[in-house]
């Protein structure tokens, strides 16, 4: 049985919403508009300033995984750092929308998710008619080295756990473990902003990283504290972060995941790795939705495999 908090049929917008602001790492100013698509659709970025190419939000497109999740079109046209909006669609129950930008890089806005959470709720979420596929994990599939690891285990519900660690007085070792709704992201998860750690700055700079950081946009440690005048958000919120991060990069699949995620130190790259991993090997999980008649009835159908 799948849990009550799944939905039935896809989702998409119920009208179009903007922002504006700047890249994390290019620096470079960048309007967003993120408006609606018909059912079916999926999350497609368009780069409105190259002739409204697009690319699919798909493991198929990711060409680097850094300091962020970047996705490549055939062309050479990039769409950069698209892991926090990603990451809110997916947890907040979007599966359909067009993402137009007019440069390589969506912006950061204040570091975290919260913003786009707010524009989603600005615009509304619409249901359509379309029965709701997820990728329902049927046996361990987990990724490893170098003492980080990351794996996905079966569940009826999308759950994670994250175990961080950094050598610094206010992080050190942190865990959250969390059912994703909707509702827990945008309290526990959404909030939570990009953070980095005074000594590596430079090194970040001379590799053309970070020019559009600021204290503003993201969080950083210096050597026994925090630079930001406001502080933390979350005591935890490095983990909490890094669990936006985590179901961002996983959202490359294309549908909603039933699975327990369980990351131990882990990073874009091993979580790309992980989602590889599970599209190469289609014995690894099934395409089910639910039966909107039984939902009428209060409770749940069994999952109903689809052709």
């Amino acid at each position: 049985m799948l849990n009550a908090s799944c939905m039935v049929c896809e989702t998409t917008l119920r009208r179009s919403v903007e922002a504006h602001g700047v890249g994390l790492h290019h620096g470079a100013p960048v309007r967003l508009r993120i408006a609606p698509a018909p059912p079916g659709t999926g999350i497609v970025f368009i780069r409105t300033d190259l002739e409204n190419t697009q690319i699919p939000a798909s493991w198929e497109y990711v060409e680097r995984v850094s300091y962020a999740t970047s996705l490549m079109h055939p062309k050479g046209i990039l769409i950069s750092t698209t892991e926090h909006l990603l990451s809110v669609l997916y947890s907040m129950g979007v599966d359909n929308a067009f993402i137009e930008l007019d440069n390589l890089e969506l912006p950061i806005l204040d570091g975290s998710g919260l913003p786009f959470v707010d524009l989603l709720r600005a615009a509304g979420i619409e249901e359509t008619r379309r029965l709701r596929r997820y990728m329902r994990i049927l046996q361990p599939v987990s990724v490893e080295a170098n003492g980080k690891s990351v794996a996905i285990l079966p569940s009826d519900r999308f759950q994670l756990r994250c175990h961080n660690f950094f050598n610094h007085p206010l992080v050190g070792d942190q865990i959250l473990e969390l059912d994703v709704t909707p509702s827990a992201y945008a309290r526990e998860i959404a909030p939570a902003r990009t953070f980095g750690f005074e000594y590596e700055l430079d090194q970040m700079r001379d590799m053309g990283l970070i020019r559009g950081a600021c204290l503003d946009n993201a969080i950083c440690f210096t050597r026994d504290g925090v630079a930001n005048p406001g502080g933390l958000r979350f005591e935890d919120e490095c983990c909490r972060h890094k669990a936006l991060d985590l179901i961002g990069d996983l959202a490359l699949v294309g549908l909603p995941l039933l699975g327990c995620v369980v990351a131990e130190k882990a990073g874009h790259a091993m979580h790309v790795a992980l989602v590889n991993k599970i599209m190469s090997d289609p014995s690894l999980y099934e395409i089910v939705t639910l039966d909107r008649a039984s939902t009428r009835k209060t409770k749940l159908a069994s999952p109903a495999l689809v052709s």
